[in-house]
């Protein structure tokens, strides 16, 4: 008996190139390496060009790796044709037969495959179930709204209960609202059907919401993996705490290093800020001091004798739950974004331009990155 992997899918030193239209070779994957654990949810994330679909590709067969190879439960597979690997795709336009009926468009590949009709409708019926479309086997594509025609091609990929399902930014098409239900829904599928999801998108909230691992991706490369947490409140670097969310970054030089904590010489604010070292930087190397909107505290007066600077308001932008408050502080302006704990129409109740107060950046919240 053949003993199951621990990861569902695996890059090793994968390399992918491409000729360019100017005639020169670019690596649109460059060296990744990737352990996808069974039963995971993971999410690659990153702008249009840094490879994550590419990698997908290679793992659904589409595209051969130029150099390293793409493991699936412990077999090499880099150079295998699609209908030989036991994944399934489902793509942003949903490809959906228009001139079938919903329940022909999810059975069509197990008719391909010459299974019973017993077992078709069987296993037909458990899928509809699974989406919540049950009763709507005889509608057509055009008959249904986005959010039904995605979860038809959803039931149509998982029908064949492949080992890993892959993703293509497949809720890109709809709405704002709708995404956001599809994603908890996606999620909550996942985890009844309980095989590998692996999911390209370029939303970081997407992702964040989602997933259990997330590798961020950048010109080819792998920049940071780890859980969403890790991600958002321990980035390594400067390019993946601007990428996830917002973030103040301010620029200087390692001082000292006291175990886990640098202090840094900041010059636009003429004094150091201690933060968690957790770019590893070293002593006079250049850093970036980077801490994330909301964990700034305000105060009229100093909370601690670190990080506390006084500075007056430039201008606030009222959005609802949080009211964004930008602070000039030296020569920066900090982005403050305060909670909106208080109801009330009172004017005194909001920051105002002008208004002088103290920031208060905790250095267990403010990060020490290289300056890359």
């Amino acid at each position: 008996m053949k003993e199951l992997s621990e990861f569902a899918v695996e890059m090793r030193d994968v390399v992918k190139t491409f000729k360019t239209p100017e005639g020169t070779m670019l690596n649109a994957v460059d060296h990744v390496n990737m352990n996808i654990k069974n039963g995971e949810f993971f999410s690659m994330l990153g702008s249009s060009g840094c490879g994550k679909t590419t990698s997908l590709r290679m793992m659904a067969g589409f595209e051969w790796p130029s150099e390293g190879e793409i493991y699936i439960e412990g077999q090499a597979m880099g150079h295998t044709p699609p209908f030989q690997r036991n994944v399934n795709t489902v793509f942003q336009s949903y490809a959906l037969f228009q001139h079938m009926t919903v329940y022909q468009n999810i059975a069509f590949g197990l008719e391909m495959e010459k299974a019973p009709p017993d077992e078709i409708k069987a296993r037909v019926g458990r899928v509809l179930d699974m989406v919540q479309l049950m009763g709507m086997e005889k509608r057509f594509p055009k008959q249904l709204s986005g959010g039904q025609q995605q979860r038809i091609a959803l039931a149509r990929a998982l029908v064949k209960l492949p080992n890993v399902l892959l993703l293509d930014e497949p809720l890109g098409a709809l709405d704002l609202k709708l995404r956001k239900e599809m994603q908890l829904e996606l999620k909550a599928i996942q985890q009844k059907v309980g095989i590998t999801f692996i999911y390209v998108t370029h939303d970081q909230e997407e992702a964040l919401t989602m997933s259990d691992r997330i590798a961020v991706m950048s010109k080819g490369k792998v920049m940071q993996m780890g859980t969403p947490v890790e991600i958002y409140e321990r980035p390594t670097s400067r390019f993946v705490a601007g990428f996830i969310g917002e973030s103040n970054f301010l620029e200087g030089t390692v001082q000292s290093i006291n175990g886990e904590r640098a202090n840094v010489l900041v010059p636009a604010l003429m004094t150091e800020v201690t933060g968690l070292n957790t770019g590893k930087v070293k002593m006079g190397e250049k850093a970036v001091v980077c801490i994330r909107p909301e964990k700034i505290r305000i105060s009229d007066e100093p909370v601690s004798k670190q990080n506390s600077f006084r500075g007056a308001v430039k201008t606030t932008t009222y959005i609802g739950s949080d009211t964004h408050v930008y602070v000039e502080v030296g020569k920066l302006t900090i982005k403050v974004w305060e909670q909106n704990r208080v109801s009330s129409l009172d004017p005194k109740a909001y920051y105002t331009a002008g208004q002088n107060l103290t920031l208060n950046l905790m250095p267990e919240n403010t990060l020490i990155l290289a300056d890359a």
